[in-house]
């Protein structure tokens, strides 16, 4: 059974990857062409107030041979990008078929639809809104080579976290359920997990590397980009996942009645 759903996750997530990739390839991939000729322009300009600093000197700038281009921005933008944003959605669909194994008639008494739409919206808030809202997506120029261990570790730290306040979350509105009736559990457990969460945000450091004269719009092209390819993979991988699962144990249902010679 786990296999078979695992299976199916993973499928799915194929199919999230292609929507994420035409996606991504129409809307994001501008921003971030128009970000790499900014980060090109400030090294230009670095080269430049060095070379005249030196002249000033009266010294020369030795040339400096350009580092080779191991991949190419048209491979980037083409199969590159394909390639890493359906291994991305597969690998999320695989996880999200274990969740979904892990977490049905345990979340509640919901079927597989609504099991698979409730994991989504889940998921997407504990692992990209919340860590997002903290230390949002950045274009390739923006951020410190040298910083990025630190941004790096940080983010995954507020991804843990949020994604363990969620669990803690649906575990207490179902143990909230049968004394306070569902909506009010939820809204309980739904305010508990968004005290921790902001805690934990003002709790820690903030990194704000977008250097200074960066075009706003480009930054928010990116980051809407980013923001939409994650909404498009957990809302195709929840919604098919949900749709696709019902039927099978529909199917599984009509099976054993009809061998049971009803």
């Amino acid at each position: 059974m786990v296999g078979t759903l695992l299976i199916r996750g993973m499928l799915i997530g194929i199919v999230a990857g292609i929507l994420s990739f035409a996606f991504l390839k129409t809307v994001g991939e501008p921003a971030v062409d128009r970000a790499i000729a900014f980060e090109t322009q400030m090294d230009e300009a670095k080269d430049k107030a060095k070379a005249d600093e030196a002249m000033a000197k009266g010294m020369s700038m030795p040339k400096e041979d350009p580092e080779p281009e191991l991949v190419s921005r048209p491979v980037q933008a083409g199969i590159g990008l394909f390639t890493g944003v359906t291994v991305y959605n597969t690998a999320f669909g695989g996880l999200f078929a274990l969740a979904f194994a892990l977490t049905y008639r345990r979340m509640g008494d919901f079927g597989p639809r609504t099991t698979a739409a409730l994991l989504a919206i889940s998921g997407i808030v504990a692992v990209y809104i919340a860590p997002n809202l903290k230390y949002p997506a950045n274009p390739p120029s923006v951020g410190d080579p040298d910083t990025i261990s630190m941004r790096t570790g940080l983010y995954f730290a507020m991804i843990a976290i949020s994604l363990a306040a969620m669990i803690a979350a649906w575990m207490l509105r179902n143990r909230l359920v049968a004394r306070y009736g569902d909506w009010n559990a939820a809204l309980i457990a739904g305010a508990a997990y968004l005290v921790v969460v902001v805690i934990v945000a003002l709790a820690l450091p903030t990194v704000n590397e977008v250097p200074e004269g960066f075009p706003a719009v480009v930054l928010w092209q990116f980051r809407t980009a980013s923001m939409g390819a994650q909404i498009i993979m957990w809302a195709t991988i929840g919604l098919a996942f949900g749709a696709w699962t019902e039927r099978a144990e529909t199917s599984r249902s009509g099976l054993r009645l009809k061998a049971a010679g009803f």
